[in-house]
C-alpha cells in the first residue's frame, strides 16, 4: 500500500518520474502505482502521464508542513499559538476545532488539512479545494467577552486576509459582505465563523478560511460561481503554500488582538477601502421576499447599510447579491 502523501511528495517538484522508479521506491508493482496515481487525480492532483517519460505534476505542489509554517511565523504569533496541526485528510478543519472546543480545549490553535471530506461554507454549502490547489484551515480563538461583542468579526477576518495577501504582493482585492474575498468580481476566498460559549462571556470563535491558490480545471466542476485564484491574478511567481499559511496566521492573530481591544469599529475605514459592494444596486432577501437598494458601506458593528428610495436600512445577517444590469449576461 502506497502512502498517497509520500507518492505526491515524490512527484511534487514537477520533474517526470518513471513508473518503474516509483514501483521500486515503494516496493510495489507498476499497477499499484497506477492505481494510486488515479486516486490522486480523482482528488484533484494534476498528475500527467507522459509517454516514455513517466509521471509528473503539471505545476509543482508544496505539501503543508507544520515546522515550515512555524519557521515562517514572526516571533509574536508563534509564541501565542498553542498548537499548529497539519492533517492529510479530515472532515473539515472547522469541525475538528469545534470538537476540541466542545471537549474543553479552548486555546489559540490552528488546524490545516490537505483534504476535507466534508468542507463547509456558509449556509451549509460544500467547500471543495482540489489537492494542493489552495489552503483550507481554521483558527480557534478564545475571547473574554461574550458572543454579543463579536459583531463584525468575519469582516475583520477578511481584512486580515487581505493584509496578508497584500504583503505577499497581491493587489486589487475586495471584500463582498459578509464573508467573501474577491478579485475583479470573482471569488478568491471564503470565510466561515462559528461561535461557541456564553452570550455574556467568555466565548470562542472557530474561524475557517478557504483560499484558492491554483485550482486548475477541476474548479469548473466543483465551484458554482465565478472564481479566481492567486496564480491567475499575480504578476510574480506564486508563493509557496507554507509561507502563505504563515502570513495568514500572523495577520489573523494581530487582527484578532486588535478586534478584541477595539471592536470592529477600528476596522471600518479599512473595510471602506476594500468594499466590493459600495455604490452597487443589490438584492437583499428577507424571508420569502426581497428588496433592492444601494449598498453604502457598513456601520460600526459591521452591519450592511442599504439605501432604498425612501430610507436607509441596516442588514446584520443574511446574504446579498449584486443586481444584474438589464441586458447584461
Amino acid at each position: 500500500m502506497i502512502d498517497p502523501r509520500a507518492l505526491l511528495a515524490a512527484l511534487a517538484d514537477g520533474r517526470p518520474v518513471s513508473g518503474n522508479s516509483l514501483a521500486t521506491h515503494f516496493g510495489v508493482t507498476r499497477a499499484a502505482v497506477w492505481k494510486q496515481i488515479e486516486k490522486l487525480r480523482a482528488l484533484g492532483a494534476p498528475v500527467i502521464a507522459g509517454s516514455g517519460s513517466g509521471y509528473h505534476i503539471a505545476a509543482p505542489i508544496e505539501l503543508l508542513d507544520r515546522d515550515a509554517i512555524l519557521a515562517a511565523l514572526p516571533q509574536y504569533p508563534r509564541e501565542q499559538l498553542q498548537a499548529v496541526d497539519v492533517h492529510w485528510q479530515i472532515d473539515s478543519s472547522n469541525s475538528e476545532l469545534l470538537r476540541r472546543a466542545q471537549g474543553g480545549t479552548i486555546d489559540l490553535r490552528a488546524c490545516f488539512t490537505e483534504l476535507q471530506s466534508a468542507g463547509r461554507g456558509r449556509r451549509g454549502r460544500h467547500w471543495h479545494l482540489p489537492l494542493g490547489g489552495g489552503l483550507a484551515f481554521s483558527l480557534l480563538r478564545p475571547f473574554d467577552s461574550g458572543m454579543t461583542a463579536l459583531a463584525g468579526l468575519s469582516l475583520a477576518v477578511g481584512i486580515a486576509v487581505i493584509r496578508a495577501l497584500e504583503e505577499l504582493g497581491f493587489r486589487g482585492l475586495g471584500l463582498k459582505w459578509p464573508n467573501d474575498l474577491q478579485h475583479a468580481g470573482r471569488k478568491l476566498a471564503g470565510i466561515l465563523v462559528e461561535l461557541g460559549g456564553d452570550a455574556l462571556g467568555p466565548c470562542h470563535a472557530v474561524i475557517g478560511i478557504g483560499l484558492n491558490l491554483r485550482l486548475g480545471a477541476h474548479a469548473d466542476v466543483d465551484i458554482d460561481q465565478d472564481w479566481c485564484d492567486l496564480a491567475g491574478i499575480g504578476d510574480a511567481p506564486l508563493p509557496n503554500r507554507n509561507l502563505v499559511a504563515a502570513r495568514l496566521l500572523a495577520h489573523l492573530i494581530d487582527a484578532l488582538d486588535q478586534f478584541e481591544r477595539l471592536s470592529f469599529e477600528s476596522f471600518v475605514d479599512d473595510y471602506a477601502r476594500y468594499d466590493a459592494l459600495r455604490g452597487k444596486t443589490i438584492r437583499v432577501p428577507i424571508g420569502s421576499e426581497a428588496f433592492f437598494g444601494e449598498a453604502i458601506g457598513v456601520d460600526h458593528t459591521g452591519a450592511l447599510r442599504v439605501r432604498t428610495a425612501d430610507r436607509e436600512i441596516l442588514v446584520d445577517s443574511g446574504e446579498v447579491s449584486v443586481r444584474a444590469m438589464v441586458g447584461s449576461s
